[in-house]
């Protein structure tokens, strides 16, 4: 990142991040509380709104209405890109990994593996070569049961509609 900022180089920085959750692919970039109560300083970030309920995935650490200061800075001032990812096409991201490697991965860590999959079939059908690098933040054994619930069929996709996502923010206004 460092190079791209000072000496004008190319490299792509993409975040991944949870449909259901979709604080830098649809949310807002406004001062928003990092905590639900307000206690926190307000935070220049993209958000939901700091009173967003999130969906029942299986991503716990995913589902957080804000994201970081640094991240939503670059975003913002385009160093970066972001994309979401359905519950299911992660999961399906997650087992090919696991089966591939030999390491399952977080849930949290498998909206990276999806993108990095999109990354690699777009090359694929282009015929483009590139260097395509992911961070895996953990492994998913102390998640099984979200892995059970995804083999058993159990798992759907879900969506905030974009009449949710403005009521949430309707609901906290301009806070700054």
């Amino acid at each position: 990142m460092r190079h791209n900022i000072l000496e004008g180089k190319k490299t792509r920085f993409v975040a991944a991040e949870p449909a259901s959750c979709p604080k830098l692919t649809r949310g807002k970039f406004q001062y928003d509380f990092g905590d639900e109560a307000g206690y926190t300083p307000l935070l220049p970030m993209f958000t939901l709104g700091h009173n967003f309920a999130p969906a029942n995935i299986h991503a716990g650490g995913l589902r957080y209405h804000g994201a970081g200061v640094i991240v939503s800075q670059l975003l913002k001032d385009g160093y970066m890109e972001a994309v979401d990812i359905k519950q299911l096409e992660s999961f399906d991201a997650g087992c090919l990994f696991a089966q591939a490697e030999g390491i399952i991965p977080a849930p949290e860590s498998c909206h990276a593996i999806a993108a990095t999959i999109r990354e690699a079939n777009k090359c694929k059908e282009t015929g483009e070569e590139k260097v395509i690098l992911f961070n895996l933040s953990g492994h998913g054994l102390i998640d099984m049961a979200s892995y059970d619930k995804y083999l058993s069929g159990d798992l759907v996709n879900y969506e905030l509609t974009d009449a949710d996502i403005q009521k949430n923010l309707d609901e906290i206004g301009n806070l700054a």
